[in-house]
């Protein structure tokens, strides 16, 4: 059977059109995703390219064209077979060796995922998805991945449940050049004007502006960088900046060219969540899911780093 030069379309494409059809309303669709409105626009009409003609009227408010209304109707079929299919073939799988497909947090403390390995049931296989918080819903909810770690606060839909698992606690990464290097701890109201480098609020919206409501609460008025970046990134260019901060645990006190320091009044916590949609249907993770709705939340000791 030969190949046609035929449109091809991305689920996840397909996806992002048909809850922007049932939202009509970029910003609501963009939020129900997990993405931003432009990534959102961008990808519309990425797919509005592969149809070959416009699915939406945006002006004065979105609104399907005939042809948006056959995809929209069309592509809820597809979408329902797709999952569908993974339903029966995760069932089919699940016959064999058990197998939990997690979603790994970009960055996360290296004692947890082991944690998390060992609280599962013996025989069972994991097999490992990276990403952001936000890469971690989307793959939950494109069922991807059976359970995965995220960054709380974070508001979920109903589909999803949660549990935080385990707690970090923050304080100022800085240049060994930085004024305020030399203080055994930084008083907050010293960090006001100073420029912190953050993680791009899209990655983990809820942590992003969880931080930043905490900081300023403490006195600690910062001027938020133009420039965004994962940990690994700041770790490399923070060496380079005399006049800029981060945010780390004490994991990166012992990096070269860099100063950690403690806050004063006490560090900025982050919370590890588990999340999963439900029902559970995998057997295994039903059960680390019970395992983990009893145990206490864990927290970062220096045994654990």
């Amino acid at each position: 059977m030969g190949w046609t030069a035929e449109a091809i379309v991305e689920l996840r494409q397909l996806r992002y059109f048909v809850v922007l059809a049932e939202e009509l309303h970029f910003r609501r669709a963009a939020e129900r995703l997990f993405i931003s409105t432009p990534t959102l626009s961008q990808q519309i009409k990425v797919l509005e390219r592969e149809m070959g003609g416009a699915l939406l009227s945006r002006d004065p408010r979105v609104e399907l064209t005939a042809a948006g209304e056959v995809l929209f109707r069309t592509g809820k079929e597809v979408l329902r077979s797709v999952e569908g299919a993974v339903r029966e073939t995760r069932r089919a799988s699940a016959a064999g060796a058990p197998v939990v497909r997690f979603g790994l947090l970009n960055g996360v403390p290296p004692w947890l995922p082991s944690r998390i390995e060992e609280l599962l049931p013996s025989g069972t296989r994991l097999v490992l998805t990276g990403g952001t918080t936000a890469d971690q819903v989307r793959l939950l909810d494109d069922d991807e991945v059976d359970l995965a770690l995220v960054r709380a606060p974070l508001a979920l839909p109903d589909r999803f449940a949660q549990r935080p698992i385990a707690r970090d606690e923050l304080g100022v990464l800085m240049s060994a050049a930085h004024p305020l290097a030399d203080s055994a701890e930084v008083e907050p109201a010293d960090l006001t004007d100073q420029e912190l480098i953050l993680f791009a609020r899209e990655s983990a919206a809820g942590l992003h502006d969880d931080l930043l409501r905490t900081l300023r609460e403490r006195g600690a008025h910062v001027r938020l960088s133009d420039s965004a970046m994962g940990h690994a990134q700041m770790l490399a260019v923070l060496p380079l900046l005399p006049d800029v901060i981060g945010l780390s645990s004490s994991r990166a006190a012992d990096r070269p060219g860099l100063v950690w320091r403690p806050l004063r009044g006490g560090p900025l916590a982050v919370t590890y969540a588990a999340i999963w949609r439900v029902p559970v249907r995998n057997p295994a993770v039903r059960t680390l899911v019970d395992v983990l709705a009893a145990s206490p939340q864990w927290r970062a000791t220096a045994d654990q780093t």
